[in-house]
């Protein structure tokens, strides 16, 4: 099924909108909120931070989200390829992250054919790159960083907008 390019965050006819594939962009651009609240203002030294011999460090973790996200275009475009990256300085990380958002959002947003069902790019990659966002937060707690907890519900996230830059939180605690 061909989809019609809805590039605009605030274009809501929905006689040119697949309601599925809306509702994935919606969940990238919820991982996008979401993740960069827990990447952000990560405190010095945070990347290799572990807990526990064999636990993942946040570093570690913020690569394998950018795998997931690479991995759930790949099956969108049809290539199916999985890579497991070495993780990179955490600012590269944090940039891989969005530029990987980014991606996947902009071909989900093209007239390009999706090569996966909706469902299973949901809960696949996208479900598992939520899981670890929230680790991303359980560490920064770990380390003497929490991140704020928010009424997630009334934050602003709008399909489209999945870069570092945020709506500021609507109610914080």
């Amino acid at each position: 099924m061909s989809h019609p390019s809805n590039t605009d965050p605030t274009n809501t006819d929905p006689s040119n909108t697949d309601p599925k594939r809306e509702l994935l962009r919606h969940a990238l651009a919820t991982l996008a909120y979401r993740g960069g609240k827990a990447v952000r203002d990560a405190p010095e030294g945070f990347a290799p931070f572990h807990v526990d011999e064999g636990a993942r460090a946040p570093g570690q973790i913020l690569a394998h989200i950018g795998d997931l996200l690479d991995w759930g275009l790949s099956m969108a475009n049809g290539k199916r390829e999985w890579h497991d990256s070495k993780p990179l300085a955490w600012e590269k990380e944090v940039e891989r992250f969005f530029a990987a958002l980014k991606n996947f959002d902009d071909y989900l947003a093209s007239e390009e054919s999706l090569h996966a069902p909706v469902e299973k790019l949901f809960q696949g990659p996208i479900a598992d790159a939520l899981t670890h966002v929230g680790q991303i937060a359980i560490l920064r707690r770990l380390a003497g960083e929490p991140v704020k907890a928010e009424n997630f519900y009334k934050a602003e996230i709008m399909i489209g907008r999945v870069g570092a830059e945020q709506t500021p939180p609507k109610k914080e605690f």
